[in-house]
C-alpha cells in the first residue's frame, strides 16, 4: 500500500441492481484495507463468497463475487472504519510525514463515514428552529408510537389498532367485522378503473372497464367524454350524482348507453348528446323490469328508444322509467318502435317524464308510440314543443291500449296535443291539460279510443257523460264522526259525504258553507244519539236547506241535501219535515215546525202554543200536531200569532192525550183532527 492515498469528498458507499449475470461491482472510494469495505446483498451482510481488490488506492477498487447475484437483489458496498485512535507520537520523538498523511487521512475517511451516517438519519433541515430532541422516558415511550406535537416536539402516541385500519365494523346491533378492502369494493367508481371525467380524455375504455367488472358502478361528479356506446348488461347499476355527474357523447353518430338485456338500473346521470340516450332492446335477453330513473337528458336525436329488435322471444317489456328530463332533441324524446321482426314494446310504464325542446327544432313528437300494443302507460308526463312539432304525443297505427294519464300538451303553434293515428285502437286519455294551440286531440283513428276529461270536442272539459250502465262491486262513502263537548255550532267543511251526529253532550248547530261556494254537493246528516238535545242543520249567511232551519229530532233521524249553487235543497230524509218534540216549560212555546209532533207538558204550569202566522214561509203547507202529555189539570192552548188560533179561534188542551192537528193552508190554520 502507498505510504499516502487522497481520500477525495463524497460518500463513501455505492449501490447497484443486481442483473443475475454482473460478477465484479466496483467501488469509487479508497479503503486502507479489504476488511474496511462491508458488502451486503439486500439487507445481509457478507463476510464471504467475494474478493476486494484496490485497498490502499484513491480511485477505489472493486468486489468480484464467486458467484452472480440474483438478479433484483441489492447490491451494497460502503467504507466502514472503527473510530479509534492506534497510534501515538513520542514527546521530542520523530515525527515521519507518512504518519502524518495515515493520520489525517483515516480522521478524514472517518469524518466522511460519520456524514454518510447522517444523511440516513431523520434529522432537522439547515433552516428549520430547533425543537427538543430528547425522546420521552423509556417508561413512557414503552410500546408507544413516535409522533411531535404542534410545536414539532417528540412524544409518545399509543401504536395504531391495526386491526381497526383493515377491518371495518358498521355502527349498529348485529354488525360484523369485515376487510376494509371488501368494504370498498362494495361502492366501485368508474375511477377505479382509470376513467379521468375532465370532459377531454377519452373515458370509454375505462367506465366499460369498470362496467365489465362490477355489477354496481359510481359515476362521481365529472364530465365523462365517450366516443362509443357503453354496455350497461343484466342486473347491472349505473349510477350518479345527478347533474354533476355527465356522461358527453363525442357525437350524435352513436347511441350513449345500451340496455340489452333485463334488470338493469341507470340512474342519477346527465347524458348530452347521442343518436339516442338510451336505447333499450333484446339483444342478451328479454329487455324486461330495467329501470330508468333521474336523468337528464340534453341534445340527443332521439331520448329515449325502446325497440321491439328482432327477436319475438326477446322482447322489450315491463320496463319503468320515471323523472327523466328530455331537453332539446332533434327527432324524437320518448319513442316506442321495432326495428326488426321482434315483438312491439308493451307494457312499459313511464312517470313523471318530460320533454322540452326550449325553441330547438324538432322534426317528430315529445312521445311517439309507433310500435306497441298491450298497456303501455303514461302517467303524469309532459310535452313542451316548438311549433314545427308533429304532435306533442303521438300514437301510431301499430298501437293497441296506450293509456295516457294527466298529461300537459302546450306549443305556441297549432301542433296537435295528442294526435291518434289511423289503426290505433283503444287508447284511453284520462286529464288531458292541452295548452298547444292545435287541436286536443287529433282524431285519425275513427273515435277508437276512450277520453274522459281529455279536452274533446271541447278542450278541458268533459261537458256530460251518459252511462247506460254501470255496475260497482263496491261503493264506498267518505264519513266523519261529529260530537262536540258541550254542543255548539260546527261548520261543515264537506270533506265528507255523510257526518255522523252526536249531540249527547249539547245542543248542536251543524252550520253548512253557502250554497254558491258548495255548487254540486250532496251531504247526509245522521242523528245518533237519544237525548233532548236539539240538532239542527243551517246555513252560513242562508236561510238553510228548503229556506228554513231542518231539525234532527230523534235517534237515526237524517236529511240528504244537495246545493245546486243558488240554494240547499232537502231530497231525502226519514220523516219530514221532521219527527217529535217534547217541551215541559210553562208559559209561552213558539214552535219552529221542524217536528211533525209536539208533546207539551204542563205539569209546572199552563203552556200557550203560539204557532206562526199562516202565511209565513216556513208555515205555508205544514201540518203540525200538538198533544198534551201530562196528567195535571194544567192547561195546553193552542193560539195562532196575530191572534185567534186553528180554525180562527184558541184550542184548548185540558185532558191528558188531548191533541189537535192543523194545517196552514197560507190564509190560515185548519183543524184536520183533534182528540178530546
Amino acid at each position: 500500500m502507498p505510504s499516502a492515498i487522497d481520500v477525495p469528498r463524497g460518500n463513501p458507499r455505492v449501490q447497484y441492481l443486481a442483473d443475475g449475470v454482473q460478477t465484479d461491482f466496483t467501488f469509487p472510494f479508497p479503503v486502507f484495507e479489504d476488511g474496511d469495505l462491508q458488502v451486503f446483498l439486500g439487507a445481509a451482510r457478507q463476510t464471504t463468497g467475494y474478493a476486494v481488490s484496490g485497498a490502499g488506492e484513491t480511485a477505489g477498487g472493486a468486489v468480484a463475487f464467486t458467484e452472480p447475484p440474483e438478479a433484483g437483489t441489492p447490491v451494497l458496498l460502503r467504507r466502514r472504519l472503527p473510530i479509534e485512535r492506534m497510534s501515538d507520537f513520542l514527546e521530542s520523538g520523530p515525527l515521519p510525514a507518512s504518519s502524518l498523511n495515515r493520520e489525517f487521512d483515516q480522521l478524514t475517511a472517518a469524518l466522511q463515514q460519520v456524514a454518510g451516517d447522517q444523511e440516513l438519519m431523520l434529522r432537522y433541515t439547515d433552516t428549520d428552529l430547533p425543537a427538543s430532541n430528547r425522546l420521552p422516558e423509556r417508561v413512557v415511550r414503552a410500546g408507544q408510537l413516535l409522533a411531535f406535537d404542534t410545536l414539532g416536539n417528540p412524544i409518545a402516541r399509543p401504536p395504531v389498532d391495526e386491526e381497526a385500519l383493515s377491518t371495518f365494523v358498521a355502527p349498529g346491533a348485529g354488525a360484523v367485522r369485515r376487510p376494509v378492502r371488501e368494504k370498498l369494493a362494495d361502492a366501485l367508481s368508474v375511477k377505479d378503473f382509470g376513467a379521468v371525467g375532465d370532459g377531454i380524455v377519452d373515458d370509454t375504455r375505462a367506465i366499460q372497464a369498470a362496467l365489465t367488472s362490477a355489477d354496481a358502478i359510481h359515476v362521481p361528479p365529472g364530465t365523462y367524454r365517450i366516443t362509443n356506446t357503453l354496455t350497461v348488461g343484466y342486473g347491472q347499476t349505473l349510477y350518479g350524482a345527478g347533474q354533476r355527474s355527465v356522461i358527453a357523447g363525442a357525437s350524435a353518430a352513436f347511441d350513449l348507453i345500451h340496455l340489452p338485456d333485463g334488470y338493469a338500473t341507470v340512474s342519477g346521470l346527465r347524458l348530452e348528446k347521442g343518436d339516442a340516450a338510451v336505447r333499450l332492446f333484446g339483444r342478451d335477453g328479454p329487455c324486461v323490469h330495467n329501470t330508468l330513473s333521474d336523468l337528464t337528458i340534453w341534445d340527443p336525436r332521439v331520448g329515449l328508444l325502446f325497440d321491439g329488435h328482432t327477436d319475438p322471444n326477446r322482447p322489450c317489456y315491463w320496463n319503468m322509467v320515471s323523472r327523466v328530463l328530455v331537453a332539446r332533441p332533434s327527432l324524437h324524446g320518448v319513442w316506442l318502435t321495432r326495428t326488426g321482426e321482434g315483438d312491439t314494446p308493451n307494457a312499459n310504464r313511464f312517470s313523471r317524464v318530460r320533454v322540452y325542446s326550449l325553441s330547438a327544432p324538432i322534426a317528430g313528437c315529445g312521445f311517439f308510440v309507433e310500435q306497441g300494443k298491450y298497456n303501455n302507460s303514461f302517467q303524469d308526463c309532459e310535452a313542451n314543443l316548438s311549433t314545427m312539432a308533429l304532435a306533442c304525443f303521438r300514437v301510431g297505427a301499430n298501437t293497441d291500449k296506450t293509456l295516457i294519464l294527466n298529461f300537459y300538451a302546450e306549443s305556441l303553434g297549432g301542433v296537435p296535443n295528442v294526435q291518434l293515428d289511423a289503426g290505433s285502437v283503444e287508447t284511453a286519455i284520462v286529464n288531458l291539460l292541452s295548452m298547444s294551440a292545435g287541436p286536443a286531440i287529433y282524431d285519425l283513428s275513427g273515435g277508437r279510443y276512450t277520453a274522459v276529461n281529455a279536452g274533446y270536442p271541447e278542450k278541458n272539459r268533459l261537458a256530460r257523460s251518459r252511462v247506460s250502465e254501470l255496475v260497482v262491486e263496491a261503493l264506498r262513502y267518505d264519513t266523519e264522526y261529529v260530537e262536540p263537548q258541550g254542543g255548539g255550532v260546527v261548520a261543515l267543511d264537506l270533506a265528507s259525504s255523510v257526518y255522523l251526529v252526536s249531540a249527547y253532550s249539547g245542543d248542536v248547530e251543524l252550520r253548512l258553507p253557502a250554497a254558491d261556494a258548495a255548487n254540486g254537493h250532496a251531504v247526509t246528516v245522521k242523528r245518533t244519539d237519544a237525548s233532548v238535545h236539539r240538532l239542527t242543520v243551517t246555513e252560513d249567511g242562508g236561510p238553510g236547506p228548503d229556506g228554513r232551519t231542518v231539525a234532527l229530532g230523534n235517534r237515526y233521524d237524517f236529511v240528504t241535501m244537495v246545493s245546486n249553487g243558488a240554494g240547499w235543497w232537502v231530497v231525502a230524509g226519514n220523516n219530514r219535515p221532521g219527527n217529535a218534540y217534547f217541551h215541559d216549560r210553562p208559559g209561552l212555546f213558539e214552535p219552529d215546525l221542524n217536528q211533525a209532533l209536539y208533546l207539551v207538558s204542563a205539569f209546572n204550569g199552563a203552556v200557550t202554543v203560539r204557532l206562526p202566522p199562516p202565511g209565513a214561509l216556513h208555515a205555508v203547507g205544514r201540518t203540525v200536531t200538538v198533544k198534551k202529555a201530562d196528567v195535571s189539570g194544567n192547561p195546553v192552548t193552542v193560539t195562532v200569532q196575530g191572534g185567534g188560533g186553528p180554525d180562527n179561534a184558541p184550542v184548548t188542551l185540558g185532558a191528558t192525550g188531548s191533541a189537535v192537528t192543523a194545517m196552514s193552508n197560507g190564509a190560515g190554520w185548519h183543524i184536520l183532527g183533534r182528540v178530546a
